[in-house]
């Protein structure tokens, strides 16, 4: 049957000794905080990993000369039999375990001619922020020359019967455990069950129902530009290939794992804003004098100076990052000399804000429950909008999928 989500052939460590220390977080957390992945460095040293096969973007700033040693690995890793298919045409079932609790999910693949990222979009899968365009290129060189690929995307459905991944956790332990190990750097525990065979088309079935009952079925939660990357990769693949050809070729797919969003540890966390080279004091004047503020804590400004919360008037349907992110756009491109990023945790925005020269803007996080109603009303949200989890929640890399 075809659905949008459907089972894969799914690589994973051969053993144990090879698992430990193979998951690392998403490449795109800790961007501000080069010492984490130094440190993480050191805790894997040579031995086999996901983090020689990805690229955090804490050193995209260095340009493209680490594409050439992920390459590299992965071919390694596939000669060597480091990596081996673990799952035959099935999901699996992931348990992860963290402070906020014990988060379900299904890692499988998705149909990429399902998934569209522009704003007007109908399709079944669909972002949930804007798509930065320029942000796909370079990843696009990456997956390109890639022979596997291993995922951080996470997709949300909106299952509050909880029919889909919530009767295969209760069923766990009739299913083969793959993997059950402490993750690295704060990260929590991590076990995973092979979904195959009857289980699986039962499994398939119940994605078949689920998707026919609404126009949007799968929202992107986490990894926007890499499932927008795959996408990219494959319509530049897809005019020369036969019809035939289409419907099985590797490329229209891409892995990922599927989270029911009414899951009670899947929480929704704001993702801060951080400004380099500024002057905290114009920055806020500026920001003040374009949109009418009292005092509250919509926003919270962080600096050496002291801090400075402001509620937005007047802001009617509009979310506060978005009101947020339109200024500093405009405000970015008068001031060249700032830079900004996004920083997840509460923590580390403090940490980094009172750094000379830095400025970060605190935010609330919005209500997941309004997730699906928004993007089905408008269309995508402002980029950048919420975060699943504190960023040693984020997905870590640890089932892959040869895409070639």
């Amino acid at each position: 049957m075809d659905t949008c989500f459907a089972p894969a052939d799914i690589l994973l460590p051969a053993d144990d000794e090879n698992i430990a220390y193979w998951p690392v977080v998403a490449c795109d957390q800790f961007t501000s905080q080069r010492g984490y992945w130094k440190e993480l460095e050191k805790l894997v040293g040579d031995k086999p990993s996901a983090l020689n096969i990805v690229f955090p973007e804490v050193y995209l700033e260095e340009g493209f000369g680490r594409i050439e040693s992920i390459q590299r690995h992965i071919r390694d890793y596939l000669d060597r039999g480091v990596l081996t298919e673990r799952v035959h045409e099935g999901f699996v079932l992931v348990e992860r375990s963290t402070a906020s609790g014990v988060r379900t999910g299904l890692v499988g693949k998705v149909d990429l001619d399902c998934y569209d990222y522009t704003p007007e979009s109908q399709a079944l899968i669909r972002a949930t922020e804007g798509t930065v365009t320029s942000r796909i290129p370079p990843r696009v060189k990456i997956r390109q020359g890639a022979e596997l690929e291993s995922p951080h995307v996470m997709l949300l459905c909106d299952d509050r019967e909880r029919e889909l991944i919530e009767p295969l956790h209760e069923r766990r332990h009739e299913l083969p455990k793959l993997y059950d190990l402490e993750l690295m750097m704060g990260g929590g525990h991590l076990r995973g069950y092979a979904v195959t065979g009857e289980m699986a088309r039962e499994t398939q079935e119940m994605i078949a129902r689920q998707q026919s009952r609404s126009g949007l079925y799968l929202a992107v939660g986490d990894g926007n530009h890499s499932l927008a990357t795959a996408k990219t990769c494959w319509e530049q693949i897809k005019p020369g290939l036969t019809e035939e050809e289409r419907k099985t070729h590797p490329a229209r797919y891409a892995l990922a794992e599927l989270v029911n969003l009414h899951c009670e540890a899947l929480n929704f966390e704001p993702i801060h804003r951080l400004l380099f080279h500024v002057d905290a004091g114009e920055l806020i004047k500026d920001f003040t004098a374009a949109l009418p503020c009292t005092e509250g804590e919509d926003i919270v400004f962080i600096h050496k100076g002291g801090r400075r919360g402001v509620k937005l008037v007047s802001a009617g349907d509009r979310l506060p990052v978005d009101l947020l992110q339109e200024f500093l756009d405009k405000w970015l491109r008068e001031h060249p000399e700032a830079e900004i990023d996004y920083v997840h945790g509460s923590a580390a925005l403090e940490e980094l804000s009172l750094k000379e020269g830095n400025c970060g803007m605190a935010l609330k996080a919005m209500d997941k429950n309004a997730l699906f109603p928004a993007i089905v009303a408008g269309g995508v949200l402002p980029r950048k909008t919420f975060s699943l989890g504190e960023a040693e929640e984020k997905r870590y890399y640890m089932e892959c999928r040869k895409i070639r």
